[in-house]
């Protein structure tokens, strides 16, 4: 009796210390997690059935068309496109117009090579996301220290990847019928299928079915000869073609950083830099765009760097891939697409 008792009490303090070894190895990302868990928490537990919302005699007219909009852009993703039917998007969490998310993401000076953080469950990711802006600043804060680019957005939705309900976020309502449709649908994606350590895979992959899903809704929502067709049709024209550019751009900088030597200061790495990114920028205004007349401007005040550039890279470096595999082995069918997506990348 005397035995075991003493094993038990071995087996309780090794237990004890594996937890506090383990706590001291990951106590910043269990703090960051805890963090992030009553971040979603807050949003999941006052968010409010989007019916409450539309019974509300006092809640803008305008705003109800959207949810109700909504609700039938996860219909059609669900029925047409063949996305995991679940709870998400019945719920609305009130944001009074501020924003309440904050990414951070960084690049190395000189080289397009994207800071990682690495989480369970999803892998290694380019960024960093934050419930609080004076924690996403902070990082920001040091990782320029450290002499990296960082760049810090506001995104306009998130996933829990299928692990909870996730709300409506009522700034999404400012969106156009086109471009909400496209990031319900980009949301939806990621609750259906998403690939461990492939983040640049799983965020193409969406906006490549966000798009061309939001078109094909809107198409059928509003026909083709509709205002809402077309203003969807040129904001994704014009941003395509911006997107393009941009990549050409990390093309061009790729180039220029593989020429940099050692023994190179970093006043000239840098001088060249912004030279090669200026150009860039420049050169935005030859685009045929058909809602924007001079898109160089945005970056007046400040240029881009690498950890923007790299953005591009994550989110739309592989459209030409994904359309052309659909159109080719599928006939456009994003709905069968997905059918042998899904069991491509069943075991991931």
């Amino acid at each position: 009796m005397q035995k075991k008792t003493r094993t038990g009490r071995k087996i309780f303090l090794f237990s004890i210390g594996l937890l506090l070894l383990l706590f001291a190895i990951y106590h910043e990302l269990v703090i960051y997690g805890v963090r992030q868990g009553i971040g979603q928490a807050k949003i999941l537990w006052y968010a409010k059935p989007v019916e409450e919302f539309i019974a509300d005699p006092d809640y803008p007219d305008s705003l109800k068309e959207k949810l109700l909009l909504i609700g039938e852009i996860r219909r059609f993703a669900i029925d047409s496109l063949g996305l995991n039917d679940t709870d998400v998007y019945k719920k609305m969490y009130d944001q009074e117009g501020k924003p309440i998310m904050w990414v951070v993401q960084a690049c190395e000076p000189f080289a397009l090579q994207s800071v990682k953080w690495k989480f369970p469950l999803i892998g290694a990711v380019p960024y960093k996301g934050f419930f609080k802006q004076e924690l996403a600043l902070a990082l920001r804060d040091e990782l320029k220290a450290a002499g990296k680019d960082v760049m810090v957005r506001n995104p306009g939705g998130w996933s829990t990847l299928g692990w909870f309900n996730d709300p409506i976020l009522s700034n999404m309502l400012k969106r156009s019928e086109g471009d909400l449709a496209s990031l319900i649908i980009h949301e939806m994606v990621h609750t259906t299928m998403f690939i461990k350590d492939s983040i640049d895979f799983n965020e193409n992959l969406a906006n490549f079915i966000g798009d061309a899903g939001a078109l094909e809704f809107v198409r059928y929502k509003f026909g083709k000869d509709s205002k809402q067709y077309f203003e969807y049709l040129y904001e994704d024209d014009d941003y395509t073609l911006f997107a393009q550019h941009m990549l050409r751009g990390t093309r061009l900088l790729d180039s220029l950083y593989s020429t940099f030597q050692e023994q190179q200061s970093i006043e000239e790495k840098k001088r060249l830099k912004e030279e090669a990114i200026k150009h860039i920028v420049l050169k935005l205004d030859t685009l045929s765009l058909k809602l924007i007349e001079k898109p160089s401007e945005r970056f007046v005040n400040r240029l881009p760097n690498n950890a923007y550039f790299m953005s591009f890279v994550q989110y739309e470096a592989k459209q030409n891939y994904f359309e052309r595999e659909c159109e080719a082995r599928f006939n456009n069918d994003l709905e069968q697409y997905l059918v042998y997506l899904k069991k491509k990348y069943a075991s991931d």
